[in-house]
């Protein structure tokens, strides 16, 4: 479904702020696949995903989805068969529109021409049902405005919007990243709820090594712009967090990690 092949992308080129964000990176995540990718910071697991999404265009390299030459389209071009949830909830909402109005707007993504669905007592009795598999007790809050909701309520409503069209690709950028640990279990409850009922393939990046363990099919591990691992899923259920942190541990003394980024995995991913 997704392919990334030969993946380059340097920023701020032949300057003193060069970064090489992905070195030659290759990627097959198969038709309803669950990818979790996790990383120190700066090994570019942001940038594969938004290389994913078309937000960041490669410098040399392809990008394929369902078999379609994708590299040169942007996110909005992707939109017809891509969802995407962010970190901050209100890059995926508008805060100033009711519940309801977020719904309708995700239900007309990515439409060349707008078709004749409105707010009338069919689409509010099937957002009403929707909503109500939050379990937030908001399905007879349609009328509230989104920005007025607590950050948990407003990514779970943000993921129910990326979802409600059933699209090919979903992405989750850290969205639990800046919930409390209770609405950030409700999330992720959801998001294998949804993933797994409409079989999406998904690609999560997650600052949780035991989000990355639960979930999924397979654990991409990035480090300088490299995947240095892909766990599949076998291995992944005989795999504790100490595991994962034994692993970048290694790395320490192949690629000579410091110390300082060890301790910054265990304060970040712990």
């Amino acid at each position: 479904m997704i392919e990334l092949k030969e993946i380059h992308k340097r920023f701020n080129a032949g300057t003193v702020n060069e970064v090489y964000a992905l070195r030659g990176v290759s990627l097959i995540i198969g038709e309803g696949q669950f990818v979790t990718v996790i990383g120190t910071n700066g090994s570019g697991k942001s940038t594969l995903l938004n290389m994913a999404a078309g937000t960041i265009l490669p410098d040399t390299g392809t990008v394929s989805m369902a078999g379609e030459d994708v590299t040169r389209k942007k996110d909005y071009e992707r939109a017809r068969s891509m969802a995407r949830v962010f970190q901050n909830p209100f890059m995926g909402t508008a805060p100033h529109m009711t519940i309801a109005e977020n719904l309708l707007l995700a239900c007309l993504r990515g439409e060349r021409r707008y078709p004749r669905f409105g707010l009338n007592e069919k689409s509010l009795e099937l957002f009403k049902e929707r909503v109500r598999e939050l379990e937030m007790q908001l399905e007879d809050r349609l009328d509230t405005l989104i920005g007025t909701l607590s950050g948990g309520q407003r990514q779970a409503l943000s993921l129910l919007m990326a979802v409600i069209k059933e699209p090919k690709v979903l992405l989750l950028d850290e969205h639990t990243a800046a919930l409390d640990p209770k609405s950030a279990s409700q999330v992720i409850k959801l998001t294998k709820t949804f993933v797994e009922r409409g079989k999406l393939t998904t690609l999560m990046v997650t600052h949780s090594m035991q989000q990355a363990l639960e979930l999924g099919d397979r654990t991409i591990m990035m480090h300088q712009g490299q995947i240095i691992d892909d766990i599949p899923k076998a291995e992944k259920e005989r795999l504790t967090v100490d595991d994962l942190l034994d692993k970048f541990a290694d790395l320490r003394k192949t690629e000579k990690l410091t110390d300082e980024i060890i301790e910054q995995l265990r304060r970040e991913y712990v």
